[in-house]
Order: C-alpha cells, then structure tokens, then sequence
C-alpha cells in the first residue's frame, strides 16, 4: 500500500537528482534538434501553419496510444488551468517564433542565437521561483554564452533582422521553463506535454488555411516523425525540471548547439571553423563545470 502510494506521488512530486535533470535537458536537446533538423529540411515547401498543425497532431496520436495502453486517463485531469494555459502561449509563441527562424537562417545559427535563453532563466529564476543563484553558476552560464558570441560574431557584417525571431523564442521558452518548475510539485509531466502539444496543434489549425500546400505521401511520414521526436523530447525537458532547479539545467541546453554541429557535418557535410569548435568548447566546459559544482555539492548535503 505505501509502496504504492509513494509511486503516485512521485508522479507528481520533485526528486532532487541533478544528474538526471541534466541528463533529462541533454537527451531532450538532441532529439529536438533531430526535430528542428526535419522541420527546417520541409519548411521551405509548406508554411508554418501546417508544419505545426501536422507535427502536433502526430504528437497528440503518439501520447493518445500511449494513454490508452497505460490507461492514464486521470493525466488530463488539471490542477493548474491557469498555468497550463499560459504555459501553452508561451509554447506556441516559442514554437512560431523558432519555426519561422529555421526558415531563415542555417540551423546552427538559429540555435545558437536561442541559446541566449539561459541567461533569461538565470536572471529570472530568483526572481520568479525564488531559486538562489550563486556567482559560480552566473559564471559558467555567461563563459557559455561567451561560447554562441564566438560562434555568432559575423566576420565584418552584422546579424540581420532574422536573429530577433529565436531570441523572442529564446525569451519565451525560458519563461516557459521557469513556468513548468513552478507547477512541476503538482502537476504530471503528462500533463503538461499534453495540453502544451494540444494548444500549439490547435494554433497550428487556426493558420493552416492561409498558404495551404497539398504535402506528398513522404513528407506526411517526416510530420509524424517529428511529432515523435518532439514529444519526447518535450516530456524529457519537463521531467528535468521536476529534478532539478532551473537555473542548474539551464546552461546543458548548451548542448543542443554540439548536435546540430554533428548534424549538419553528418546530413549537409558542415565541418565547423575553428572559431566554432573554440565556442563548442566553451560551452561544454561551462556545462561540465556545473555538473562538478552539482556533484560537490549533493556529497556535501548527503554527509
């Protein structure tokens, strides 16, 4: 019976495990760029409406499988209504903002110009959640932000109007993720990814009809993958925040700009610069450092 009953309420309840909030953030980070690689590789034929409405649905058909094979139907139960709306603006404003950069702009770029999101959590996670931020965390996510300015700085030009499209997403999702820690005590994971998924279909919906383009047989089949990718990668990026704080994960969404390197060198033959491979390595030490900091800490809490 207690078994049980501890089982439910970890279901909704926060575990303190850094370790596998990082892992949780990393993992998500790669099959979302899986997912931003196949819609960028679309995006050129079909407007965004569709791409959201298609890539939704597929993620709504994969979480209704799963619902009915587990019979988890209490997950569409709400504690938060408010919340969870909100949070679903924020998703579909993120989404439509980040989509409509992918068409513009190489892949890397786009995600590294997004990676400015870990600053804003930082920032406002004191703020907003309380969460304490010491200079050392500060320190490892500016030397990684430090990394996308010596991958971005232009060669004499500078950026053009584009890069305002994933710095807004970029400020949306990170208030996105300060939102998910704050309801993460109460709220399914489940939940959350669904009635998220739900919102940005539907907007999807509401803009399908406006450049409507019949897709071909195969690039139904990329949709459903990328609905398959994103959710995961979604209900990754939820579960993280139930491990750990925001402030601590938000610097491994670092990582998400090494994939989309491996990538593009894998798919379209990129090989990065060598002022590229400098900002990869200061982002990856800047996340390595924090995992240091993480672990020193949960020994020191544990004796």
């Amino acid at each position: 019976m207690s078994r049980s009953k501890n089982m439910g309420t970890t279901k909704t309840g926060r575990i303190e495990a850094p370790g596998r909030g990082m892992a949780c953030m990393m993992g998500g980070g790669l099959l979302l760029t899986m997912n931003d690689g196949l819609v960028k590789w679309v995006s050129g034929d079909y407007q965004v409406g569709q791409i959201l409405a298609f890539r939704g649905a597929a993620a709504l058909i994969l979480i209704a499988g799963v619902l009915l094979w587990r019979g988890e139907f209490n997950i569409l139960q709400v504690k938060y209504p408010k919340a969870q709306l909100i949070r679903a603006v924020l998703m579909i404003a993120s989404t439509f903002l980040f989509v409509n950069g992918l068409r513009r702009m190489p892949l890397a770029e786009t995600i590294a110009i997004a990676f400015v999101g870990p600053i804003f959590v930082t920032a406002l996670a004191p703020v907003i959640l309380s969460e304490r931020v010491g200079w050392r965390r500060w320190a490892a996510v500016l030397v990684g932000f430090a990394g996308v300015i010596v991958i971005l700085r232009p060669g004499g030009g500078e950026l053009n109007w584009a890069a305002l499209l994933p710095a807004g997403a970029a400020l949306c999702g990170a208030s996105r993720d300060l939102l998910t820690r704050g309801i993460s005590h109460g709220e399914a994971s489940g939940t959350t990814l669904f009635y998220s998924t739900l919102g940005v279909a539907l907007a999807g919906a509401v803009m399908m009809p406006f450049g409507w383009q019949t897709p071909a047989v195969g690039d139904l089949g990329l949709f459903a993958l990328a609905g398959l990718l994103l959710s995961v990668a979604h209900f990754l990026h939820i579960e993280t925040f139930r491990f750990a704080e925001a402030a601590v994960v938000a610097p491994f969404k670092y990582s998400s700009l090494l994939w989309a390197m491996v990538i593009g060198f894998l798919i379209w033959g990129d090989i990065p610069d060598s002022r590229t491979l400098l900002g990869a390595a200061l982002l990856v030490g800047s996340g390595l450092y924090i995992f240091h900091r993480e672990g020193r800490q949960s020994v020191r809490l544990s004796t």
